[in-house]
């Protein structure tokens, strides 16, 4: 027998911040009804929200009129779906009217295949089955034909004359690069080929290098796949479980919820089932297990008798105060079992509470409304959630596909599945960004070592390809565009670093080349000002930066092998990355948390390359299938190919306004061009509401001025690590007021033991810096290019030598202990003792040697003579803390 609440309580349990009980609703909302309010865009959506289904009842929804911009479904449902979704192959509406009376036939100028995919023309009888069904490859009678300028492979396909015999095979048999064409050992060029590979690295037979550790693992990681070959078979014990890779466990270690084998398939097919659970069996008290029918029959089919109490059978617990159930009280044989609605479930064993329906990452395409009971999916702007699937789906111009297939670029309409090319005669094409608002495609060569740009529209003609940058670039791997500040950010695996240049190319500057092993593919973030960018070298990892290269941090450091394609998924801020040696899918959020599988298999995933993100798809290349494939970013199901039969495909992207969303350029927000920096103007990272919005760069070799916007010289420190500045040479100025006049140093009298012992401190103290600072002198003047001044330095140095040693055996140090000196005859003014070198000072008992950079008045480069006197502050109330030198014999000021 069932109870349940009482109606009162249940309307309590529907309350929430979304479905509410007023007398008047909002404007935006809807009224049901019982009284409740719901937001208005839940009206006739598909799913009733009103306990009493008055937002989606016929009389409500027949009143319904679509806007221009949708198309009407007509029929009972009187549904509204966008425009742009007629004719796109899916059924969005329930009753399929969006995809009636659709043309079948592909427009003028292609091929259909027999699968009715549209084919450009270029490719029908090119010798590769570019439709996959083999239909555009059929009826060519004749065979293929190359230019005056092409050579023909062995397996008849055409590549341009100038590609034979260059090291790198661009016949899919290598026959270009043949020993019988070319000589040599025809040993073909690879982008991982290098003359030695490290102490913890494979050389694979083709001349590869991957990780020693990845040596017979049962995956092959080299082209050729020489990394498997003549290993040893392994075998385990009868108490051991073998890994899929080969290696050996102890068999209490399978399917304990830890993953002990390198590839985790000791936990794979592992299910943990309770032997007596569920309506239909009964466990009784000391373990045994019998149906549930048997319980209260008056028959003891438990050895311990527990299915047979006389007190609880025939009880129903649930006619005394529901059972002491929140909602639902189910009576059973023996006691009573307390359940929930849809919607809820039990927190302790008689209390219902709400389900959390959004913590399920898969619950909803994008936004996840949970309240009392039920939860609601709704979407971004720009996208449109489609009453049939119940997923985000965008609006505007159907998406397409771009990706680099070696040779060429090719574009797959994702919604018609036209097949086009749209750049053609590559050498190497290997990562690619596009410009969605301008229309326009970039590309790196990696054979070339340059970075291209194109508007689509012209990018199959050559002479339209504009090289961009193509000096300083060793192997150019991955490159993304800052569509909103305008600069273009690229990985190089050659020189290790990541560098971001302006869109014209015309300033360019690296941000990283420090902890770079093998960067690969790059992302950005222009909203946030963030980068992020994968490295699969010996310590593979994730990381994430400032677009300006500050604030460097790793994101995936953990179970990750081999990332080669990273992309962002903007809409619900999250990266997602393939891993070649894991063969796995997986992604995480912004900040490198809540991280998620969504497809691991070695059969499917062979060596995904790169991959991208759009609504609710996943679409990624794969190098060893060499095809492109898409799949369902929440289930990992739903796999299809979408292209195959290609020739080593690497980069791809999504073509489509809603994969570059619009934002303020922060550069150019005010009257101030380039946020008036001379150079570079990067976005800054976004870390609190208090961050800069922009921060300015210099070219490689200067550094931003005192302004922080205008670039100077970057010279190196000097060595004795005093700046440029405070080696300087400058003369002190004489204080305002009457002048004094000035008595020779040489009619000094000499200081007594007490002043000398006074002084010493201060006088030992000064000497030190003045020391210091000449010593830097020297060393800056030795960065000036010009060989006069080296010379002249050199001969200072030598002459300051002799001199030194010379008056080291002449003359002992001076010493002042008190800091403080003032004379008896007179106050309250700024005494100063000059020293210099005189012939008349031979006779002083007291002389400290002169420090570096002090000569005998030898004429410089410039025209100048070497310093030859300091001045020492020795007291007032202004002490001067610069070092003065003066080119003649300096006096010593007195008060009168």
């Amino acid at each position: 027998m069932m109870s349940l609440i009482s109606s009162d309580e249940w309307d309590d349990c529907q309350d929430s911040d979304n479905v509410t009980t007023r007398k008047t609703c909002a404007p935006a909302e809807f009224a049901c009804l019982n009284g409740q309010c719901v937001p208005g865009r839940w009206r006739c959506d598909g799913e009733p929200e009103c306990p009493d289904g008055s937002d989606e009842a016929e009389e409500t929804c027949s009143k319904q009129t679509c806007p221009p911009e949708k198309f009407d479904c007509g029929g009972s449902t009187n549904k509204c779906v966008s425009l742009s979704w007629r004719c796109d192959g899916e059924k969005d509406c329930e009753n399929g009217a969006d995809e009636e009376d659709c043309a079948s036939a592909c427009p003028s100028g292609e091929f259909m295949c027999a699968n009715r995919k549209c084919l450009a023309i270029v490719h029908v009888c090119d010798g590769d089955d570019d439709c996959g069904d083999g239909s555009d490859e059929l009826k060519c009678t004749s065979p293929l034909t190359c230019g005056p300028n092409h050579l023909r492979c062995n397996t008849s396909e055409c590549v341009p004359l100038i590609w034979s015999c260059d090291g790198d095979p661009d016949c899919s048999d290598s026959s270009d690069e043949g020993p019988e064409r070319c000589g040599g050992d025809g040993v073909p060029y690879l982008p991982n080929r290098r003359t030695n590979c490290t102490a913890g690295e494979f050389r694979c037979a083709n001349g590869e290098c991957v990780r020693l550790t990845w040596k017979c693992d049962g995956d092959p990681d080299c082209k050729d796949k020489s990394d498997e070959s003549d290993c040893p078979l392994l075998t385990c014990r009868p108490d051991e479980f073998q890994c899929g890779d080969g290696s050996c466990i102890h068999g209490t270690k399978q399917c304990n919820k830890v993953h002990d084998c390198p590839d985790r398939s000791d936990e794979s097919g592992c299910v943990n089932a309770t032997k007596c659970e569920g309506p239909l069996k009964f466990l009784c008290k000391n373990g045994e297990c019998i149906d549930s029918s048997k319980v209260c029959d008056s028959v003891k089919d438990c050895k311990d008798r527990s299915d047979e109490p006389k007190k609880e059978c025939g009880l129903n617990e649930c006619m005394i105060n529901n059972g002491g159930c929140s909602h639902v009280c189910m009576d059973q044989p023996i006691g009573f079992e307390c359940q929930c609605p849809t919607g809820y479930q039990l927190l302790d064993k008689k209390t219902c509470g709400d389900i959390d329906e959004c913590e399920n990452p898969d619950a909803c395409s994008q936004i996840c409304i949970n309240y009392k009971g039920d939860f609601k999916c709704e979407c971004y702007e720009g996208y449109e959630m489609d009453p049939v699937t119940k997923t985000c789906k965008a609006e505007g111009k159907s998406p397409y596909l771009l990706f680099t297939n070696r040779h060429e670029i090719r574009r797959i309409d994702l919604v018609k599945r036209d097949y086009s090319q749209v750049v053609s005669t590559q050498k190497n094409a290997v990562a690619l960004d596009l410009d969605v608002a301008n229309n326009r495609v970039f590309w790196c060569d990696r054979f070339h070592r340059k970075i291209y740009s194109a508007f689509i529209h012209e990018a199959s003609d050559p002479s339209q390809q504009v090289p961009l940058l193509e000096s300083f670039l060793q192997t150019p791997v991955g490159l993304a565009l800052d569509w909103l500040q305008h600069n273009l950010y690229w990985t190089d695996s050659g020189d290790k670093s990541i560098s971001v240049a302006s869109v014209d190319a015309t300033k360019r500057r690296v941000l990283i080349n420090t902890d770079l092993s093998e960067p690969r593919a790059i992302a950005l973030d222009p909203h946030h000002g963030f980068m992020y960018w994968s490295d699969w070298g010996t310590r593979a990892k994730i990381e994430k930066a400032g677009m300006n290269g500050v604030d460097r941090q790793v994101l995936v450091a953990d179970n990750i092998e081999w990332p080669n394609g990273i992309t962002l998924d903007v809409a619900n801020r999250r990266l997602y990355w393939v891993d070649s040696k894991l063969h796995l899918i997986a992604s995480v959020d912004l900040n490198g948390a809540h991280r998620r599988t969504h497809m691991s298999s070695a059969e499917r995933l062979g060596h995904p390359y790169a991959l991208a993100v759009f609504e609710d798809r996943i679409y990624w290349t794969d190098r060893d299938r060499a095809a492109v494939f898409m799949a369902n970013r929440l289930t990992g199901q739903d796999i299809h190919t979408l292209a195959e039969n290609l020739n080593d495909p690497h980069d791809i992207v999504v073509f489509h306004q809603l994969r570059q969303p619009q934002g303020p350029d922060s550069c150019n927000l005010g009257s101030v061009a380039n946020g008036g920096c001379e150079y570079l103007c990067l976005k800054a990272p976004q870390i609190t509401e208090h961050s800069p919005k922009y921060t300015c760069a210099c070219p490689d070799g200067q550094d931003l001025g005192p302004d922080m916007r205008g670039c100077v010289p970057d010279f190196p420190p000097p060595s004795g690590g005093v700046s440029q500045a405070d080696a300087t040479p400058h003369l002190t100025t004489a204080p305002s007021g009457a002048p004094e006049p000035l008595t020779p140093l040489s009619t000094l009298k000499p200081l007594s033991s007490q002043e000398s012992k006074a002084l010493g401190s201060h006088y030992t103290a000064t000497a030190m810096v003045i020391s210091t600072t000449a010593a830097g002198d020297s060393s800056v003047s030795q960065h000036f290019p010009i060989v006069a001044t080296v010379v002249f330095g050199l001969v200072c140095a030598g002459v300051y030598l002799v001199w030194r040693n010379w008056r080291r055996d002449s003359t002992k140090s001076m010493n002042f202990d008190n800091p403080v000196y003032r004379k008896t005859t007179g106050e309250g003014e700024e005494d100063e003792i000059h020293i210099g070198r005189t012939d008349g000072m031979g006779h002083h008992a007291h002389h400290h040697p002169y420090p570096q950079g002090v000569n005998m008045g030898v004429v410089g480069a410039g025209g100048g003579t070497c310093p030859q006197f300091i001045t020492l502050p020795l007291g007032g109330n202004m002490p001067d803390p610069g070092t003065h030198w003066y080119t003649e014999q300096p006096m010593l000021s007195t008060a009168k």
